[in-house]
């Protein structure tokens, strides 16, 4: 990348300034480094040792290229792009770019009191020497702030993959060793739970923006469906927030465990639209977990009924239904039903002549299941 910087080329130094500038670089540089330690608290620790004989070598990289171009022997490009990857670099050091900015700012100050004593004498006028000077380190500022930016950037893009990737292998249930490589990849810190919170995939990313920042969120399931992984979630006030959302909302499980969380909302989702909390529905999730035994359950628990005229066998079956549910208490099964209480009686004495053990433990737990869901 280049960042071609002309005007410092207007200075036209002769060889003799050149000259005696370039003897002072070393001191220059060292008073600059110095100054930044002294007047940004971000470099205090950060300039000594290694660090500290990189930087100084930078900044007698960037006066030297600076008298070059004063010279007219040099053009801007290879200090444009030094000072890009230092903008990079900050990143990778943890740094700010306003820490960065104001380093270049105290250097600016101390690079432009050195180079004036020099330059002045020589019959430069200080205005223009400041000028020029400050316009030089303002280019250098603006590539460092390019790449600060670029490397965040890209950075953001990494952490989201992993996020991302992590979020794929806790739906798809992957090993212990696998979850823990991929939240190490994604620097994410595991809570103790997670709950799974499944809805239509425009609305994946809006409902992220309001929960726990450290919620996983994807919105390229099948069907056109998002999920998030809320972590330890106090579910009263989720489903408070989840309120304007078309969102099923699977149980808290452990972080490891979040593919059962989502699995269950699925499962809910299949079962009805109108599920919003899978807590509440919990009957028929477990009898609608193998449907095919469901079926045969109820083909053998309310076989006496296939003898009678299908509406015949709807009426007894919903009494059936609502004297189990009621346990047996006549009044609130008429309720139920919106029928007399002697309807009820009447059509109780049709259930017992067609099951004569109904006072059976096994036989009532049987007819239970078998009616617990209401089927069309």
């Amino acid at each position: 990348m280049s960042h071609p910087i002309r005007r410092v080329t207007e200075l036209a130094l002769d060889r003799t300034t050149v000259t005696a500038l370039r003897a002072a670089l070393t001191t220059t540089a060292d008073e600059v480094v110095q100054a930044i330690i002294d007047e940004v608290p971000p470099y205090a620790n950060a300039l000594s040792g290694r660090m500290g004989v990189t930087i100084r070598r930078a900044v007698r990289t960037a006066l030297g290229h600076y008298l070059d171009l004063a010279s007219g022997n040099a053009t801007g490009g290879d200090a444009g792009d030094a000072a890009y990857e230092l903008g990079r670099g900050e990143v990778r050091d943890g740094r700010s770019m306003d820490a960065l900015l104001s380093a270049y700012r105290v250097g600016a100050r101390v690079a432009w009191r050195c180079l004036a004593a020099g330059a002045v004498p020589a019959g430069l006028p200080a205005a223009e020497v400041a000028e020029l000077t400050f316009a030089y380190i303002d280019e250098l500022s603006a590539a460092s702030a390019a790449g600060h930016a670029d490397e965040l950037a890209a950075r953001g893009r990494d952490h989201e993959r992993h996020l991302e990737h992590l979020a794929r292998d806790l739906l798809a249930g992957a090993s212990p060793e696998v979850l823990l490589a991929s939240v190490q990849r994604a620097g994410w810190q595991p809570p103790v739970s997670l709950t799974a919170v499944l809805l239509p995939a425009a609305q994946a990313r809006p409902a992220y923006r309001v929960l726990d920042p450290s919620t996983l969120v994807l919105d390229d399931l099948p069907d056109a469906f998002g999920v998030l992984l809320v972590p330890d979630a106090d579910r009263s006030h989720l489903l408070r927030q989840l309120t304007d959302r078309t969102a099923v909302v699977g149980p808290a499980r452990p972080w490891t465990r979040a593919s059962a969380s989502y699995a269950r909302a699925v499962r809910a989702r299949s079962l009805s639209s109108d599920i919003r909390d899978t807590e509440d529905h919990l009957p028929e999730l477990v009898l609608s977990a193998d449907v095919d035994a469901f079926a045969d359950l109820r083909a053998r628990a309310l076989a006496p009924l296939r003898t009678l005229p299908v509406a015949t066998a709807r009426r007894l079956e919903e009494t059936l239904r609502a004297w189990l549910l009621h346990q047996g208490r006549r009044d609130e099964v008429a309720a139920a039903l919106f029928v007399h209480p002697q309807t009820v009686r009447y059509r109780m004495s049709q259930l017992r002549e067609l099951f004569p053990d109904l006072a059976s433990p096994h036989r009532v737990l049987e007819l239970t299941l078998a009616v617990g869901l209401r089927v069309s």
